[in-house]
């Protein structure tokens, strides 16, 4: 046999081994989302050598310019956590419900529109949305989703900081940073899409900036922000200090329904259950107009 005959008959024997070495990971993963593997492993038969070098360099090109990781500690992945997320909007719910619903039946291709949607949209406001992604079982929209969600939430933690210096050297501008901040920092933080630790780092800082304002101007701290401060407060179970806002906000705005439903909350949450009487039959005697959820809340424990 001639030298060259010699060559080609190894450079075969490689390249089937190659095929078997390509072909039995599939196998034994049991592969069957697609059977791309197989027509791959026909065209490096019938091309030997340069199909291999082809797949291989491809696969080295994705990893490295499509594949990048993402870290993602800070990020929560749990949907059962994602699904208890306060949405920020009726918009919002409407993406939720479809995303949840693209999800369950594993439609990768309304899921990967639905995302795109949402972030064109306003994503601050959409974080959890985007974060039910997140449990995709298509890689890529999980990955877009992540990487999407991870951006967003640097630049939150840059702004934050960045506000916060202001706050601190602002002169009689300190009061209007603060007022700022505080809603801007509540838009994310009632989404819930930061781990347990740096979700109550966030929570007082924000608890700090409302101190802040209380004490410069409190005409500022509208009770709407009031609100903000308790609820995210009650979240992480700061119980003393949610109480201390609830008791500013109903000294400050003593008819308006949120100084009582945060005050219900808390109370009932910390299993306060005196308490919670009191201003549950304090409510049901003043002349506020409640809500649905305020009405039902009277209508079982009244």
């Amino acid at each position: 046999m001639s030298r060259e005959h010699t060559a080609i008959l190894i450079l075969f024997i490689i390249n089937i081994m190659i095929i078997i070495a390509y072909i039995i990971p599939h196998i034994i993963e049991k592969d069957d989302k697609g059977r791309g593997y197989i027509i791959k492993a026909v065209i490096m038969f019938i091309c030997p050598i340069v199909a291999p070098l082809f797949f291989f360099l491809s696969h080295i090109f994705y990893l490295i310019f499509y594949k990048s990781e993402v870290d993602l500690a800070d990020v929560v992945f749990s949907k059962e956590k994602v699904q208890t997320h306060i949405h920020a909007d009726e918009e919002q719910d409407l993406n939720v419900v479809p995303l949840e619903e693209a999800i369950a039946v594993s439609d990768t291709g309304s899921l990967r529109l639905l995302v795109m949607n949402v972030v064109r949209g306003d994503i601050r406001k959409s974080l959890s949305s985007i974060a039910l992604a997140l449990n995709s079982e298509d890689s890529e929209t999980s990955h877009y989703a992540a990487s999407v969600l991870q951006d967003e939430l640097n630049e939150f933690r840059m702004n934050v900081q960045k506000i916060y210096i202001d706050i601190k050297r602002a002169g009689k501008d300190q009061a209007e940073y603060a007022a700022m901040l505080i809603e801007y920092m509540n838009q994310v933080l009632e989404q819930n899409v930061f781990t347990d630790m740096e979700q109550e780092s966030f929570v007082k800082t924000m608890e700090e900036v409302a101190d802040i304002l209380y004490e410069k101007d409190k005409e500022k701290m509208t009770n709407v922000l009031y609100e903000h401060v308790c609820l995210r407060l009650l979240e992480i179970k700061e119980f003393e200090l949610c109480e201390k806002w609830c008791k500013r906000a109903k000294a400050e705005y003593p008819n308006t329904l949120s100084s009582f439903t945060c005050m219900l909350k808390l109370y009932f949450t910390s299993n306060q259950n005196e308490n919670f009487f009191s201003v549950l039959e304090e409510l049901k005697k003043s002349n506020i107009v409640i809500d649905n959820e305020t009405l039902e809340l009277i209508r079982t424990f009244g």
